[in-house]
């Protein structure tokens, strides 16, 4: 038996399934804003009803950030309330039981492939486009986080053959500027639609626009794509996946996948590209049902 917990910004969800995968129970809760203790408090609320279900089982949590090597303490997380806190730590203790800890874009990219929309491909990059930009790499099923657990974070390079009215690029949380998070995130997408003088405040809207026809969003969407087919590019010239998934609000798009995958060929190295772009098959649940992969022999 398995037990998963997605720790987001705005929610917490944890989720049980058998050793096949079966959904035995799941649930969310709105995340305790600012607040570490109560936050540890929620997930071990929903731990503890998930164990009704399941009796003995592994525990996988899936969180912004990751783990410093050098004190256990998580490092680049957005949800800033957990940075410098001994997460695996104080769950650890709390549950009364070892929990494995793992970066939410890791845990979207084991999701989809062991048994997503990449279950049939080697190497995998999971990319989450939404509030942040988050990336993960899968190799034969088994999270690939590097030596410095910084494995897959495309989000904090800068944007790739930046255009001169793209310089220097917002600012973004890390201290840099003009990182790809700032460009290919929801909020990123709504400010470059404002700049446009569209009036919108989230993706959703933009990306309605653009479907309506409105000239200004369909502009902003035609400059996204291409800012993603850049950004992509320069993983596939390092990694050169056997797929790459998409989650997170701004996957839902459907002309990703109509205009994504032909304009790779125009920015990374090779004659031509065949990577395909998927949409992810577990949805916002990828993350929950990757953290509770990463006990791979329970």
């Amino acid at each position: 038996m398995r037990i998963g917990v997605d720790l987001g910004g705005t929610k917490i969800e944890v989720i049980a399934l058998d050793d096949r995968g079966t959904v035995l129970m799941r649930e969310r809760r709105a995340t305790p804003a600012g607040n570490y203790a109560a936050i540890v408090e929620c997930i071990a609320d929903l731990v503890a009803a998930a164990r009704a279900r399941t009796g003995p089982a592994s525990i996988g949590i899936a969180t912004p950030g990751a783990l410093s090597l050098k004190a256990d303490l998580i490092k680049n997380s957005n949800s800033t309330v957990l940075n410098g806190k001994p997460l695996q730590r104080d769950l650890r203790d709390r549950l009364g039981q070892e929990v494995r800890l793992e970066n939410d874009a890791n845990c979207f990219a084991l999701s989809e492939a062991v048994d997503g929309a990449a279950a049939a491909h080697r190497v995998v990059f999971g990319v989450i486009l939404g509030t942040g930009v988050g990336g993960g790499i899968v190799i034969d099923r088994r999270i690939e986080a590097g030596r410095n657990h910084i494995g897959g974070e495309w989000g904090h390079n800068p944007l790739p053959w930046m255009q001169a009215d793209e310089f220097p690029g917002a600012r973004c949380y890390c201290g840099k500027p003009g990182c790809i998070e700032m460009f290919l995130s929801g909020p990123g997408l709504a400010r470059d639609y404002r700049a446009r003088g569209g009036d919108a405040s989230t993706a959703d809207q933009v990306a309605l626009a653009a479907e309506r026809g409105e000239a200004r969003a369909q502009a902003s969407l035609a400059s996204y794509i291409d800012r993603l087919a850049r950004a992509l590019a320069s993983v596939i010239n390092v990694l050169d996946p056997d797929a790459v998934v998409l989650g997170g609000g701004l996957s839902n798009i459907e002309a990703l996948y109509r205009e994504l995958p032909p304009r790779l060929s125009n920015y990374a190295f090779s004659d031509g590209i065949d990577t395909p772009v998927m949409r992810a098959t577990h949805g916002d649940s990828s993350g929950v049902r990757g953290a509770a992969w990463l006990w791979p022999d329970a």
